[in-house]
């Protein structure tokens, strides 16, 4: 499969396409021509990719995360274990970060509503 075919069925940019290749994510052969040949399961790896972008894995975590994520789109049931573990430590993260970005939030909130005459982003302007 060529570039422009697996960039049509994937929904992905041939630029795309090539950024995954560089950085080892996705591997094509070449032919006589110099054309990228793709095997036919490059769309299913693809989204499998992608999907783990969705739920908040960045790429270097699925570059990290290779062969396991490899493992798993072969067969699913090899490393289940594994699989569960790395996505309940993303979940674990997100719960981090959400907790930080409503004490965040709150700071904000404080300075905002805060009967002041100065700027509110002054040291002192909030801790009335």
């Amino acid at each position: 499969m060529q570039i422009g075919e697996l960039a049509e069925a994937t929904g992905l940019s041939r630029d795309t396409l090539r950024y995954y290749e560089k950085r080892g994510l996705l591997s094509a052969r070449r032919s006589g021509n110099g054309y990228r040949d793709y095997p036919e399961d490059a769309v299913d790896w693809l989204r499998y990719i992608r999907l783990a972008q969705a739920l908040g894995f960045t790429l270097q975590e699925i570059e990290a995360d290779l062969p396991l994520l490899a493992a798993t789109a072969r067969d699913s049931t090899a490393t289940a274990e594994a699989l569960r573990t790395a996505l309940q430590a993303k979940l674990t993260e997100i719960d981090r970060r959400i907790d930080g970005l409503q004490e965040l939030r709150g700071e904000l909130s404080r300075r905002l509503g805060a009967q002041m005459q100065d700027c509110p982003l002054r040291a002192g302007a909030a801790a009335a």
